[in-house]
């Protein structure tokens, strides 16, 4: 399929730049694939979307303060953003400007409390290193690095936790599962006291989820691989609630990914971890989720594309122009759908 297809023109006034003060106060599109209907509604709402036994999964990741600031021995100043853990103290990082980060050279950040050297160039330009510094990574991270927000949000964020869900737990990745944002701890547990059962898995997100798809044809296109797990329990309770009928409902695509993965290599739902490089465009065919919670998505994005595969590319697109014409906000800060 031609990646044109999948494109469509956004007023930038509608680009969310700051979150909203509440959470679940952000707008909500009920899409109805059954009866091809849309619904205008407010995101506290999702509770009337779901039923008692239903399973509701979301993503614990936690975003990394990834992108730190440093200074070469000669006083060059560089960026680095921490991509991914390769193993150990080995990471794979975007740097700018890149001409100084030649293989050999090094930098130190944070006062000296990190020291890094380059000891690889991949060829899309990231830079292999290697970390030197005490103690924890995260912790050290924490007083030196910055959220890496989007290159769209041109505010300022001041209060970074407005970029992490609330329920998020497990430290890696480099950018947030941006649909469960939405969610306060007040409305998961009237989710709770109404039967749904609440699970978790984890992946952490990478640059490539939300990187714009540049081969014409939507199947040269090469996706990065993403660190995901599934525990014991989540798996269970999911394979239990598809024997009975219940509905599984994935809050984001990042959520979807996983579970997709793990039923697809394993014929069912079991604790797992690992990377997936799946992606899913028109003509999968789903084999666990059956609502979909998400944000309104960047053109030309593997995101946009999941979601048509999971619907119909005709009808998001029309259902977007819809978003468009209502003045809902889009992309991390911006407003909801679910698709049931």
């Amino acid at each position: 399929m031609d990646i044109d297809l999948f494109d469509f023109n956004l007023p930038d006034r509608l680009i969310a730049q700051k979150p909203l003060e509440n959470r679940e106060s952000s707008k909500l599109m009920v899409v109805n694939r059954k009866e091809d209907s849309v619904v205008h509604s407010e995101f506290f709402n999702v509770v009337n979307y779901m039923e008692k036994d239903d399973v509701l999964v979301l993503n614990d990741t936690r975003v990394v303060p990834a992108r730190i600031y440093g200074v070469s021995r000669y006083g060059g100043k560089i960026e680095f953003l921490l991509v991914k853990n390769i193993e150990g103290r080995i990471w794979e990082v975007m740097c700018k400007p890149g001409k100084r980060a030649s293989i050999g050279k090094k930098f130190h950040f944070g006062n000296g409390e990190i020291e890094a050297t380059v000891i690889g160039i991949k060829p899309d330009g990231n830079r292999i290193v290697e970390l030197i510094y005490d103690g924890n990574i995260y912790d050290v991270l924490n007083r030196n690095g910055d959220i890496p927000i989007p290159p769209y949000i041109k505010e300022v964020l001041y209060d970074k936790e407005r970029y992490q869900t609330v329920y998020s737990d497990k430290m890696g990745s480099i950018a947030a599962p941006t649909a469960g944002l939405h969610f306060t701890k007040e409305l998961l547990c009237r989710i709770k006291n109404k039967g749904v059962k609440i699970v978790y898995v984890t992946l952490h997100v990478g640059l490539g989820t939300f990187m714009h798809v540049k081969t014409k044809n939507i199947n040269d296109h090469f996706m990065h691989s993403e660190y995901y797990e599934i525990s014991d329990y989540t798996a269970e309770v999911i394979n239990f609630a598809k024997s009975r009928g219940n509905k599984i409902i994935s809050v984001g695509t990042t959520t979807v990914r996983v579970l997709e993965t793990v039923f697809t290599r394993n014929g069912k739902c079991i604790g797992d971890k690992g990377y997936t490089d799946i992606f899913i465009k028109p003509g999968y065919k789903f084999k666990v989720i059956d609502s979909l919670i998400t944000n309104f998505h960047l053109p030309k994005s593997t995101l946009i594309i999941l979601i048509s595969a999971f619907y119909n590319r005709e009808k998001i697109l029309t259902i977007y122009e819809k978003a468009i014409l209502n003045n809902y906000r889009f992309f991390s800060f911006g407003d909801s759908m679910i698709i049931i």
